[in-house]
């Protein structure tokens, strides 16, 4: 597996890390306990070292399972996980005061069987912190030794610049992929400028741009997609030339479609990570296979292009996600 540099810190990396959530939380019926841990691991065994997690899967259960799961392996790998949300409280929301964000990665620590998280993100902008706060914490759990790299999620870019002017952020995660590409408008350039890795979730359009999801899917109960706009039925039917274009553009490679959104992710920028998430073995080989797809610059222009004739339908979030997201 080749590898990539997340932030001016050197953060090295796998060039496709492994995102955890769908191993138990947000995608319907959880993985076997058994077949996740199998998974994880052989994704270390195929040279992947970025695993990504957060308190609020389950909630705990997923840093608990990645935890175990890497314990034998854990100097070889990178664990990512993520505060800011209130769990517990009927009122939901957002949480992310600093004695707070100390509560969590203490408890964090024990549940993932470590003594140090290698980076630490805000999962999102709580905007009743100023996030100078929220930076400052970090910097004194890192000068602790009990982090390692701070990052952000969803972020803006004036927010990303406050949080760096304190403590430096080594990564950005948030969506970024063939069918959500508003990063690219202020976010992307303000990651280069400073310095900051980008880590992008869903970069598979939380399946959709596999090929795999059309217009008469049914999602099982708990799967977070049946409340998602983006994922209604004549959506999906109106968003159904996407994935037309990246079926013909797959097949003049020889390569699959969920290769061709990766292989494009990797080819914007040499410090983007995607991390996407799976519950089979035949689709993380799938994926990782993506590393080895290239693309060329007319293959890009010519994806760019048609691309852009494509307008998506439907928000990506529910009301209550879209309020999260900081601009």
């Amino acid at each position: 597996m080749q590898t990539r540099t997340l932030g001016r810190n050197g953060l090295q990396v796998s060039a496709i890390g492994l995102g955890c959530m769908g191993l138990n939380h947000s995608y319907g019926p959880p993985l076997d306990k058994a077949a996740a841990i199998a998974l994880i691991r052989a994704a270390v065994d195929k040279g992947v070292t970025l695993f990504d997690t957060a308190e609020v899967y389950g909630p705990y259960i997923n840093e608990e399972l990645v935890g175990e799961a890497l314990a034998p392996v854990r100097g070889q790998v990178t664990i990512a996980t993520k505060f800011g949300w209130k769990i517990g409280d009927s009122t939901g929301g957002l949480d992310s005061r600093p004695e707070h964000i100390r509560e969590v990665v203490d408890a964090s620590l024990k549940r993932l069987r470590t003594d140090h998280i290698d980076l630490l993100y805000q999962h999102r902008v709580d905007p009743a912190v100023p996030i100078e706060d929220v930076a400052g914490a970090v910097r004194d759990l890192i000068a602790a030794g009990k982090v390692r790299h701070f990052g952000l999620s969803e972020a803006g870019a004036k927010t990303i610049r406050r949080a760096h002017a304190v403590q430096p952020v080594t990564a950005l995660q948030s969506e970024y992929s063939l069918w959500w590409r508003e990063p690219e408008e202020s976010v992307l350039p303000t990651l280069e400028e400073l310095g900051i890795g980008f880590v992008p979730f869903s970069p598979l359009g939380r399946g959709f741009l596999t090929g795999a999801i059309d217009a008469r899917t049914t999602f099982a109960q708990g799967d977070f997609r049946n409340g998602v706009p983006r994922f209604s039925p004549e959506n999906r039917q109106a968003n159904a030339a996407l994935v037309q274009t990246l079926s013909r553009v797959a097949a003049d490679k020889g390569v699959t479609q969920a290769q061709i959104a990766l292989a494009w992710l990797l080819a914007q920028k040499p410090w983007i990570v995607p991390i996407p998430g799976t519950t089979k073995l035949a689709r993380l080989d799938e994926n990782l296979g993506a590393a080895n797809v290239a693309l060329t610059a007319d293959d890009l222009a010519a994806i760019d292009a048609t691309l852009r004739a494509h307008v998506v339908a439907g928000e990506r979030y529910s009301p209550f996600g879209q309020k999260a997201i900081d601009r």
